[in-house]
């Protein structure tokens, strides 16, 4: 295996479909080794997820976990304990894309924001994402996100504010991915069925959509991942073989056409269960011990 890692181990172009599950923790290792560009966090331990207020010492225990395998974190909120994350992980030497988490409770979303400003005032956000997946529930109004996502520009001066959606709400709602200094997509082959072997192609064409109509913005991989245990979605099968390929092959082309992925997720977390099902507590990297599950 020694020959497949010069460099930066030049993923463009390997072959993985003959390689042994050893071959592949391996080149999962190596690819971490490297540094990935980023990872989506969320500090929680434990039966622990929202709702829950976050201390900084479980902040700062579990960014140093994962923080000498990427360059970027991104985080969800900036409420009940996860708008320390930003300033610490600069600390840690990692750039952030901070997220303002938006629902139907309006009271909540105006604190999200306001700590959001807040922070990016202090220095510690390199990018900003305002809301996730909002449209997609049905939460708030395109016009409401709207208003979000201005105030935010207007506040946070300097500062590329983006909004994170699944792929497709950018080619339906042409106001919101106007107003965007970056697009934000979530990409998931597996929660739309598809077959891990096709997963990759499915990916790049997700964003090729997103990327139809960003007239020229930059449009990052905010989510994407391939868990190891539960059901399955359509044809897409939960397994460690599927997830490690699917890892691999994420950051193979990654590299080859140098697009900025935050992989999902850094650890898995057993309050998404309630949400996904079974599949939902085991998308991490590392397991809810913090322990590395792919190599």
């Amino acid at each position: 295996m020694s020959n497949l890692y010069q460099r930066r181990m030049s993923l463009s172009g390997l072959d993985i479909s003959g390689l042994s599950n050893d071959d592949l923790k391996n080149l999962v290792r190596k690819i971490l080794e490297n540094k990935i560009h980023g990872l989506s966090f969320s500090p929680y331990v434990g039966d622990q997820g929202p709702g829950t207020v976050v201390t900084e010492e479980q902040i700062r225990e579990r960014l140093a976990i994962i923080a000498p395998y990427v360059n970027w974190i991104r985080s969800f909120s900036c409420t009940d304990g996860f708008e320390l994350i930003p300033a610490i992980a600069k600390e840690m030497g990692l750039k952030t894309l901070v997220g303002v988490w938006l629902d139907d409770d309006h009271e909540h979303n105006e604190e999200e924001l306001a700590n959001a400003l807040r922070i990016a005032a202090e220095g510690h956000v390199d990018l900003l994402g305002v809301g996730n997946e909002v449209l997609l529930r049905g939460d708030l109004t395109e016009d409401q996100l709207l208003d979000f996502i201005e105030r935010a520009k207007q506040g946070a001066p300097g500062v590329p504010v983006g909004y994170v959606d699944a792929y497709f709400e950018f080619v339906d709602h042409p106001r919101i991915t106007q107003a965007c200094d970056v697009l934000m997509a979530n990409c998931y082959p597996f929660w739309e069925g598809c077959a891990a072997e096709h997963a990759l192609l499915y990916m790049k064409e997700m964003y090729r959509r997103a990327s139809s109509v960003a007239g020229g913005k930059q449009v990052i991989v905010s989510e994407t991942g391939w868990p190891n245990i539960g059901s399955p979605e359509g044809a897409a099968v939960p397994s460690f073989e599927n997830a490690v390929k699917y890892f691999v092959d994420t950051y193979r082309w990654a590299e080859e056409d140098g697009v900025e992925v935050y992989y999902f997720s850094s650890f898995d977390e057993n309050w998404k269960v309630g949400a996904e099902g079974d599949v939902g507590a085991y998308w991490g990297l590392w397991d809810k011990d913090g322990k590395p599950k792919y190599w």
